[in-house]
Formats: C-alpha cells, sequence, structure tokens
C-alpha cells in the first residue's frame, strides 16, 4: 500500500496542493494498493484530483469517461497547466486529430484520454484504448450507471463490459449525488473489484436551507422575484431553477426588465447561446441565470450566493445537487424552495412514459431485422426514431440484467418484463416526488432530512435551515428502541424487497424494488410485523 507521504509528496510536485481535501487521500492510495473506488464527493471538493494523482502514481494511461465535451476540455486544459499530456477523443475532433491522440496514448505521449462513454462504445476506439492497456479508467458522472439513479443515462449503460473489455484497469467511479441503493447499484454494474466506498462532503453546512408555502402561483412568481431582488444586491451570483422551459424563459424576462444582469438556458436553445451564457456567467458578466436542470454539469462557480427554486424539483438528488452549487467558495449562502402542492403534479407529468407492449414488440423484430443493437440502425425498421429505440433496447437489457427473463425467453415474455421494469421505474420517480413533498412539509432539520434520504447517518441539527430558527425542529438522533439501521434489507409483505435509508425516532424511510420510496411508521410496522430485517 502507497504511503500517505508519497501520495502528499506527488500531490504537492504535480499539482502544487500542500494538502488533500477529505476523501482524496483514501480514495488514491487504495487505487494504488490494487482495488477500485467508489467517489461520491461535491462537485468542487477535488474529484478530478483523486483520478489525476493516481493517473501519475499509476503511470502509463489513464482513461476518463465523462458526459459532456465542455467538461472533457476543461479537464484537458487542468492537466496541460500541471505538465501533463493529456488530450480528448469526440465527434469535435477530426478524424486525423482522433489517429494523433491513439497513436499518442500507444506510444506513452498521452497519459489522459478523456471521452464520452458513446466514443468508448465505438469498436474502433475501444479496440485501440484496449491494446493501449491504460492503467485506470474514471468514470465520472457515475450516478447515470444506475437504473436507481435520478439521472440514469442509456449511453451508460453498456460502460461495465466496456471497462472490462480495456484489460485490468484500476477503476474509479466518480459522483457528487447518489444514494445509497444508487451507490450499490454503480459498484455492481461497473463491476468494481474489491470496491472502496469513499463518502465525504453531503453536507451543506454553510448553506441555510428554507422553503416558503404558496397556494397562488403569482404570489409564488413574485416572491422568487422579490427574494432575488433582495439576495442580488450582494457580491456574487444566483440561480433560479425552473422545471419548464417556458418558465426560465419567462423569469430571465423579468429579470432584466427589474435591472438585473440575467439571461435563460435550456436544453432547447441553440449549443452557441448555451455556451455564451454558460461562458459570461462564469465570468462574471452575467450575474443570475433563470434555467432548468440542464444547466448543471460543469458549473463550478464559486461564489454563487444563492439558489432559489421556482418549482419543486423532481427529486431530492436534483435538489441536492443543484442546491450545492451555491457556496462552493465556503462563504455563507442561501437555497430557497418556493412550494406550492400543485406543483408536484410536474414532477409526475415529466416522470419517464411507460412504452406499450405494441413499440416494444416492433423493437425486438426491429432488432432481428436489422441484425444489430445498434438504435441508428434498428430505427431504420421502426415508425419512431432512434432515441426511443435506445431507450427500448435498454430496457430490454435492464431487464435481463435484473434476472427478469432468461436469454432465450419468448418475445412475449420479454414485452411483459420490458413493461413491468418500465412500470417499476416509474413508480421509483414518483415516489421520489412524493419525497420533495416530504423535504418542503417537514418540520425536521431540512439538512437532517436530505442526509438521512442519502443514507448519511444523521446525529444532529444544521441550526441555520428554516425549522431550525422556528425552533419546530426536533432533536436527531435521539432514537435507541428501534432495531432498524440505516442500509439493512428489509422485506415487506407487499412491497416486497427493500433498503433502509433513513431511521427517524418514529418513522423508517425504505427504498423497495418495486415500488420505489415509502416513509413508514414504526409503532404500525412493529405492530403489524411488516418488515423482516434480512
Amino acid at each position: 500500500m502507497v504511503g500517505a507521504d508519497e501520495v502528499r509528496e506527488a500531490a504537492e510536485r504535480h499539482f502544487g496542493h500542500r494538502e488533500l481535501l477529505p476523501g482524496q487521500e483514501d480514495a488514491v492510495r487504495a487505487l494504488v494498493g490494487g482495488r477500485d473506488v467508489l467517489l461520491v464527493a461535491p462537485t468542487g471538493s477535488g474529484k478530478s484530483l483523486a483520478y489525476q494523482l493516481a493517473g501519475v502514481l499509476l503511470g502509463g494511461c489513464t482513461v476518463v469517461v465523462s458526459p459532456l465535451l465542455a467538461l472533457q476540455q476543461d479537464q484537458v486544459d487542468s492537466l496541460q497547466r500541471a505538465g501533463l499530456t493529456a488530450a480528448r477523443l469526440s465527434s469535435a475532433e477530426s478524424d486525423t486529430v482522433r489517429a494523433e491522440v491513439l497513436e499518442g496514448a500507444a506510444s506513452g505521449e498521452v497519459q489522459f484520454v478523456l471521452l464520452s462513454p458513446e466514443q468508448l462504445a465505438n469498436p474502433e476506439v475501444h479496440a485501440a484504448l484496449a491494446a493501449v492497456g491504460p492503467r485506470l479508467v474514471a468514470v465520472d458522472e457515475a450516478h447515470c450507471v444506475s437504473a436507481w439513479g435520478h439521472d440514469f443515462r442509456p449511453d451508460y449503460l453498456r460502460l461495465g463490459e466496456l471497462v472490462a473489455g480495456l484489460g485490468e484497469p484500476r477503476v474509479i467511479a466518480m459522483t457528487a449525488t447518489a444514494a445509497l441503493p444508487t451507490q450499490q447499484d454503480v459498484v455492481e454494474r461497473l463491476a468494481l473489484h474489491d470496491a472502496r466506498t469513499v463518502l465525504t462532503g453531503f453536507e451543506r453546512d454553510n448553506i441555510a436551507l428554507a422553503v416558503e408555502r404558496f397556494s397562488d402561483a403569482d404570489e409564488q412568481r413574485e416572491r422568487i422575484l422579490a427574494l432575488v431582488d433582495e439576495m442580488a444586491g450582494d457580491p456574487g451570483s444566483g440561480v433560479v431553477y425552473c422545471r419548464t422551459r417556458a418558465g426560465a424563459e419567462a423569469y430571465a424576462e423579468e429579470l432584466v426588465a427589474r435591472g438585473h444582469r440575467a439571461a435563460t438556458y435550456h436544453a432547447g436553445l441553440p449549443t452557441k447561446r448555451r455556451t455564451e451564457v454558460h461562458a459570461a456567467f462564469m465570468s462574471g458578466e452575467l450575474s443570475l441565470v433563470a434555467a432548468t436542470s440542464a444547466f448543471g454539469m460543469g458549473i463550478d462557480k464559486p461564489d454563487i450566493r444563492f439558489v432559489l427554486h421556482a418549482d419543486v424539483p423532481e427529486s431530492p438528488d436534483t435538489y441536492w445537487q443543484e442546491v450545492g452549487r451555491a457556496g462552493r467558495d465556503r462563504a455563507t449562502a442561501r437555497a430557497v424552495l418556493a412550494y406550492r402542492a400543485e406543483d408536484l403534479s410536474l414532477g409526475k407529468f415529466f416522470a419517464t412514459p411507460v412504452p406499450s407492449r405494441t413499440d416494444v414488440r416492433a423493437v425486438l423484430e426491429a432488432v432481428d431485422a436489422a441484425g444489430s443493437e445498434d438504435p441508428r440502425e434498428v430505427a431504420e425498421h421502426l415508425s419512431f426514431g432512434h432515441r426511443k429505440a435506445g431507450r427500448l433496447i435498454n430496457l430490454v437489457h435492464l431487464a435481463r440484467a435484473a434476472g427478469d427473463l432468461p436469454d432465450d425467453a419468448r418475445p412475449a415474455s420479454v414485452v411483459d418484463a420490458v413493461v413491468e421494469r418500465a412500470e417499476a421505474h416509474r413508480r421509483l420517480e414518483e415516489s421520489r416526488v412524493e419525497m420533495m413533498r416530504g423535504y418542503a412539509e417537514t418540520d425536521r432539520c431540512r439538512a437532517a432530512f436530505m442526509l438521512g434520504y442519502f443514507g448519511a447517518e444523521v446525529t444532529e441539527r444544521c441550526g441555520t435551515c428554516d425549522n431550525c430558527l422556528a425552533g419546530t425542529a426536533p432533536e436527531e438522533g435521539t432514537s435507541t428502541s428501534t432495531a432498524y439501521v440505516v442500509q439493512a434489507t428489509v422485506e415487506h409483505p407487499e412491497f416486497g424487497s427493500g433498503t433502509i435509508t433513513d431511521v427517524e425516532p418514529d418513522r423508517v424511510t425504505v427504498l423497495f424494488e418495486e415500488v420505489g420510496y415509502r416513509t413508514l411508521a414504526i409503532e404500525l410496522v412493529e405492530e403489524r410485523g411488516l418488515l423482516e430485517v434480512r
């Protein structure tokens, strides 16, 4: 096992860091010592340094899988500033440049290769990297691997087999937000070897959390605008998150009309415009952005003083990730959720639709006709596009991976299993919406509620949220009578198998495989014997 002194000396020599942040040293030492790592830490806490330092110490080539071109380029620039050789493989590079990058990796001239999951799935790229034999593979935004994750991405589904096909590299999976079942799923799907899970920084202890409740939409909108007026006078910047593109555009227009340097950002804007808004915000030319959740990855701005949610997000995972964009400089910041119960219906409206049996059957037939599972090739035999085809193909893989059907299952059985898998995922999404209701309506310390959701041990109140300041939040960690513990596997006669994610003095929250999150009264559970700990 590499020593702590060796890790710290390398960190200072290559990256100029005399001190390492929590989790960095543990992750690096585990990787160099032969173990794989799941690193869960907030953006801005140095996850990149963990893989960069491990890559230097391991030697050879490090492959970094990252979902966005901008993030990849940021990492390339950072590595080059440190005097290391790094390059990006993407659709933005010419064939000549791509060939040079792969040749450089083979010769040892390129130490770090950054690419997307789609690029790694390209047979030619994969074969070339397998021939290189990378010593380390880093998977960024690793929660996208998990079907339990709030941001599951089909392109990540094959990463486990793709990484395994590169030889025997050490693997570090990195994410800013992953509830306990997502962590377990990432470890399993990426087939992490002797995995060491390193958790840091779920706390947002410099961010004052608050919820304001409304019954009228106009009152809700005016209050958000008034809060921006109140908080935007301080140095720094802010973000107003909205569930819809139209909402983000409307807020941006009103903020500009009120004299703020503001713009909108959402996935419906041209790539050039999104890039311009991102750059203007990061440089300080813009102090406010009204955005959908598309304004996320790569937003590592230290002086965001407030994050306002004009609507209820679809899950605590999304909310905590977006809240965590404030206060990266560790100075005090604010996060306010404008809560109107009617807005919860937005979350259910945007939940992933369950496919029809007709469409699933059509995809299975199209796969046979195409002789391929490439969504673009399959879509040539369908009346709908490759994105929908790709989602259905991945649902088939998920159903098989879950053990719902054998490889030689009849088509009718495959159709049934895929639809059942999609229905279970939709129930999970809807249960996350209900957990947001719980957060908005709780009298508990809001930070404790969120930490409990992520399976972290909660022993005390934050002291800064609105409930703590109002004196309504009960003490944390006072229950001694319950046998239930976080991470325990339980069985419910109706809901089936699940994992305990949070325990309070009078209730327990369980994530069930088939129905999602459920919060149960301990008194009732014990009286009726509803949970069997396995």
